[in-house]
């Protein structure tokens, strides 16, 4: 008898898929390429502390449903994202709120800030990059101590040469609020994501380092649907041409000597260091562990040799992504491909679980 469903990849996506039919009664086996599950929500103890090993994974949420969903497969803590930025030698609040517009203009008052920003706006009614749309939105002072080379870091590219599109709408919050995110429900599991991704999966049949795309047919006459939740492209072996994606490469760093580094949980360098973040993962949940560990992320091509992140959705890339779909159609048709990676887009662990609940 063939499987009901067959899922490639134990990343969010992966366990909750088959957490959800296997509660319907289907039957599921998870084909995981590397030796641990959890994808890029892993996490691991160093030290004694839990490490998100692929950056700060934050839960959040406005469904009631979904937080209690959650905290019944493990506990969540409630933890508010409340990061700073650093450039050069000065710090600032995140997101922009009335605590970042005091320390860039020294004003005190909603109204006294609106007008600095207006001071420093060159006006465009039509902004045909990111560079033109932030002069226009948060003005000169906001966009080059706090945007521009964040940004350019993060996409490689000049923010000349990038789509107004990729900050979407710049938060500006006239209030003194640090809290990063505006959800009602915030927060991370006690005892990391691999626990959590663990008990997801408990009952599922789950074979680790297996290789699906050596044998694809072979694995493909288990089931009845394979659910694919790596790169499309690479399913077909970049046969029409490879998607473009940012990737982030991070050094964990161990400091015995010191219990609380950088004061939070994150830091973004809006300065020119190659790095544009660092988590210090002991503010997540209450640690009393001697040292701590600082993870710094550093962002790159796919091609230099780190995992696939942030889609570049351009047309180029836009195009690609419909051509393979069609070909999978074509040539797999039961094969449904899932996720970030299958389908070639940015996704929340709240939009992945609240598909299912």
């Amino acid at each position: 008898m063939k499987l009901d469903y067959l899922i490639i990849g134990s990343g969010i996506y992966g366990a909750m898929f088959a957490y959800h039919k296997t509660k319907l009664g289907k039957s599921c086996m998870v084909l995981e390429r590397s030796a641990e599950t959890g994808g890029f929500c892993r996490t691991e103890k160093m030290h004694g502390i839990d490490v998100h090993k692929f950056g700060a994974h934050i839960f959040r949420t406005d469904r009631k449903d979904v937080w209690d969903f959650v905290n019944t497969i493990s506990e969540f803590v409630p933890f508010v994202n409340s990061p700073i930025a650093r450039n050069g030698n000065e710090t600032f609040n995140l997101p922009f709120n009335m605590n970042t517009f005091h320390q860039l203009f020294g004003v005190n008052t909603p109204d006294e800030a609106k007008q600095a920003i207006r001071e420093t706006i060159i006006c465009n009614d039509n902004p045909k990059n990111l560079e033109e749309y932030c002069l226009a939105t948060v003005g000169k002072v906001v966009y080059e101590k706090l945007i521009r080379d964040y940004t350019e870091k993060q996409w490689g590219r000049k923010c000349t040469e990038l789509p107004p599109s990729v900050m979407g709408r710049i938060p500006v919050r006239f209030k003194y609020d640090n809290n990063y995110y505006d959800s009602l429900y915030q927060g991370v599991p006690v005892n990391g994501y691999s626990e959590f991704i663990e008990k997801l999966l408990d009952g599922v049949v789950v074979m680790t380092q297996a290789d699906y795309l050596s044998s694809i047919e072979k694995w493909n006459d288990v089931a009845e649907t394979v659910i694919f939740t790596g790169a499309i492209d690479e399913f077909f072996d970049y046969r029409l041409g490879r998607l473009e994606w940012r990737s982030v490469s991070f050094q964990h760093r161990y400091i015995a000597e010191c219990d609380n580094y950088q004061g939070v949980a994150v830091v973004n360098y809006t300065d020119k260091r190659p790095y544009t973040r660092s988590i210090e993962h002991k503010h997540f949940v209450r640690n009393s562990t001697s040292g701590t560990v600082v993870t710094y992320e550093t962002p790159s091509e796919t091609f230099e040799g780190g995992s696939p992140c942030y889609p570049i959705i351009d047309k180029r890339n836009a195009d690609l992504y419909n051509e393979y779909k069609r070909l999978a159609a074509i040539e797999f048709p039961n094969v449904q491909f899932k996720g970030r990676l299958g389908e070639y887009r940015y996704y929340s662990m709240s939009e992945i679980i609240e598909q299912y609940v």
